[in-house]
């Protein structure tokens, strides 16, 4: 966030980082009887609304490259109360951004459009699992204002 968006930030407000991984750029485009005809650009607008609702600021960053997703891991670090992560096939096995959450002191929700544990077996396992808070999959497009709900609970749960 620059200097100009920091004053325009509503006070009170708290920020969360949602972070895309490779090829969900393509959404709508790829594969939609997997992953829907929803562009990203729909599925961030959706999360932007719900954390509208919940007074929270929503940062999105998509990277078709691992070390772009683990530089806004660290940034995140005291900057963002939490982090939504879709990390796309580095779920399977980036141990990069495995570490980079581990040193996320926040709540982070690995979040995907399918169910992985229903496809293909390599996509079964989650290196982010471990250190996510929870997990939200299979619900689609439904799954990006829940996650941000699920976030926002998680940061007030007496809320």
């Amino acid at each position: 966030m620059n200097p100009s968006q920091a004053s325009q930030e509503v006070p009170g407000t708290r920020r969360i980082s949602l972070l895309s991984g490779p090829n969900l750029n393509l959404l709508g485009e790829r594969q939609p009887e997997v992953y829907g005809h929803r562009s990203l650009a729909d599925l961030v607008a959706a999360a932007e609304d719900e954390a509208t609702r919940h007074d929270l600021t929503l940062e999105h960053l998509q990277s078709n490259h691992e070390g772009d997703l683990v530089e806004a891991i660290h940034a995140a670090r005291g900057a963002v109360a939490g982090v939504i992560i879709n990390a796309g096939a580095f779920t399977h096995y980036s141990w990069a951004i495995h570490d980079a959450l581990a040193s996320f002191e926040g709540p982070v929700i690995e979040l995907h459009i399918s169910n992985p544990a229903a496809r293909e077996e390599f996509r079964r396992q989650s290196v982010v699992g471990p250190v996510a808070t929870a997990v939200i999959a299979g619900l689609g497009a439904q799954g990006y204002p829940l996650a941000v709900r699920a976030m926002a609970g998680l940061l007030d749960p007496t809320g």
